[in-house]
């Protein structure tokens, strides 16, 4: 298909706005200084325009997938939150949005904590999509809280949000995980939004790449890093998709089959990058020719995978509490007698010995099948011994 000439077909057009876009955006980043009403006003006018295009079904070679407007926007709104328009992670503040605050005016998004400028502007624009993004924030939370639950580091700084410990505001592997975890949560979250319903106008488009932007402030080799940590997670996230099959049949054969393609857990996502974690690799920011990378600090020889985590500074041992340093300590924390993994005493106590005490623990118990088709159960109580550090 020919994009030259005056008339060019419109799915030319949309490819030349996005180029516009990406242009617009790269310029942002060259002239941060530039007046902010101007940017959103040339911001907008690209999107009304892609808009446009959008919702009439002519997006290039995918024009029988028909995508949505507001598909496309969810898209953006994701890569906005996780690129520089936004302050790194910042947003998963969201998390605090009380469940009484209905988000149905746009006045209500300036109650919301955790956004710049620039969001506020986004949210206001797209009302519709704003409980889903704070889902994400939550689910971030808790996911990284269960994740590294048996850790000395348990991501409770991240409740901390938007005014994070230095392990978060540092260039640390802890921060690696949160940022791999928050780049795939958001886009997770938003997929599943989709597929339940819970976003009626979603449809299977694409999403354009833009330009990561990072901060103003920091240093660029952790702008550099963050950018890189929160792409592996996205990776991790498209290569967790694994195909699901439902039989359909009398009495449950299986004479047909419907498959699909599906996401899996965000918690087991989560666990593919609690292990990239724990081999993730430290780098420098090395000068090779005119320009800088980061390179790993002790092999100098391998470029730094695409598929691993990356940090530049080495983190306490979280033994004893520092908040200079970001370290909550594990004292009075829970561990394990019969453990030889890391939540055993002997590591999660740091040497320092345990405590022992008693708890009840109230469980089911002596549950009975009724036909048809009930179960009940019984209360049984039970004393358990636990182990607290030191």
């Amino acid at each position: 298909m020919c994009c030259r000439g005056k008339r060019r077909p419109k799915s030319c057009k949309a490819d030349w706005m996005l180029r516009r876009l990406k242009l617009f955006i790269s310029k942002e980043e060259q002239h941060p200084n530039r007046r902010e009403i101007t940017s959103r006003r040339k911001l907008g006018s690209l999107l009304f325009s892609l808009e446009k295009l959008i919702s009439f079904g002519e997006w290039g070679t995918v024009e029988k997938m028909k995508p949505s407007p507001r598909f496309f926007l969810a898209g953006f709104l994701s890569l906005i939150l996780q690129t520089g328009i936004c302050y790194g992670i910042k947003w998963i503040a969201l998390s605090k949005t009380p469940s009484a605050l209905a988000l149905n005016q746009t006045q209500h998004c300036k109650q919301l904590e955790g956004l710049v400028v620039s969001q506020v502007q986004l949210c206001r624009s797209n009302l519709e999509l704003m409980q889903t993004i704070i889902q994400a924030a939550r689910e971030v939370i808790k996911t990284c809280r269960k994740t590294f639950s048996d850790m000395r580091w348990n991501c409770s700084s991240i409740e901390l949000a938007p005014n994070y410990l230095l392990d978060l505001e540092r260039g640390t592997r802890e921060s690696a995980f949160v940022y791999a975890l928050s780049a795939a949560a958001i886009s997770h979250t938003i997929a599943r939004a989709c597929t339940t319903g819970d976003l009626p106008g979603c449809s299977c488009g694409p999403i354009p790449d833009a330009p990561m932007k990072m901060k103003k402030s920091g240093s660029q080799a952790n702008k550099l890093m963050h950018l890189h940590n929160s792409e592996v997670g996205r990776q991790v996230l498209k290569a967790s998709l694994e195909m699901k099959c439902k039989c359909h049949g009398v009495s449950g054969s299986c004479s047909i089959k419907t498959c699909w393609k599906g996401l899996q857990e965000l918690r087991d996502i989560a666990l593919d990058l609690k292990n990239k974690y724990l081999s993730a690799t430290k780098v420098v920011h090395r000068p090779m020719g005119t320009r800088k990378y980061l390179v790993p600090k002790d092999i100098d020889i391998r470029p730094v995978k695409e598929t691993e985590l990356i940090y530049l500074q080495s983190s306490p041992d979280f033994c004893m509490k520092n908040e200079k340093v970001g370290s909550h300590g594990t004292q009075d924390r829970q561990c394990n007698k019969t453990s030889n993994g890391s939540d055993s005493c002997d590591l999660m106590c740091c040497g320092r010995g345990y405590n022992p005490y008693m708890d009840k623990v109230v469980e089911r118990c002596h549950c009975k099948y009724h036909w048809c088709c009930y179960v009940t159960c019984k209360k049984c109580e039970r004393t358990v011994e636990r182990y607290v550090c030191k």
